[in-house]
């Protein structure tokens, strides 16, 4: 009896464990981070990183247990202007070839003031400088996508980060390129 007991308590407490975890990744092609700059103090010039791996391990009894993990190839800047990419993989701004990736680890997620508004902190590594960062989480809902058939949920993270923190471009002064970078991430994501 006592073993009934046990092999059961067992199968329940792995079945609850499968149902109370789900790993989330996202769609390549429906997912991206962009970045603005100033440039000459006047104009927004907007780029992408159009390689971006975004994993959210969901807690789904308790979505603030959740971890979230992105990355982002540097290779991948696309800004439209192929002689700025180059320049921008080059070791002026990200050296693309001795930090081929960018890279957010989370360490908390609190709830915001709206419905599905996260404030999401954790450690971002860019330009081999590791620096605590804090950004905005944003649940934008879920649909079942027709050509796949399967549930798609859609995040965005905003934020701001100052670039020379972590040592890119140093030699361009906040007049010709601004300081503050304003990023926006754009994801769509399904059960892996």
């Amino acid at each position: 009896m006592f073993k009934k007991m046990t092999s059961l308590l067992a199968v329940l407490l792995i079945t609850v464990s499968a149902f109370a975890q789900k790993t989330l990744v996202n769609d390549p092609a429906h997912s991206r981070i962009q970045f603005t700059v100033i440039h000459l103090g006047i104009n927004d010039i907007t780029g992408n990183f159009d390689q971006t791996d975004l994993t959210i391990n969901t807690d789904e009894r308790n979505f603030l247990h959740s971890k979230i993990m992105f990355s982002s190839e540097m290779n991948s800047i696309n800004t439209n202007i192929e002689a700025r990419d180059k320049h921008l993989k080059s070791a002026d701004f990200f050296d693309a070839e001795t930090y081929p990736k960018m890279m957010f680890v989370s360490t908390s997620i609190t709830k915001g003031k709206s419905k599905n508004y996260y404030t999401l902190k954790g450690d971002l590594t860019m330009h081999g400088v590791t620096k605590p960062v804090s950004l905005m989480l944003v649940y934008r809902g879920s649909a079942i996508n027709p050509m796949s058939k399967k549930e798609t949920h859609s995040y965005q993270v905003l934020g701001t980060l100052k670039r020379l923190d972590f040592g890119v471009g140093p030699k361009f002064p906040e007049m010709l390129v601004s300081n503050l970078v304003r990023i926006k991430g754009d994801f769509e994501l399904t059960e892996k």
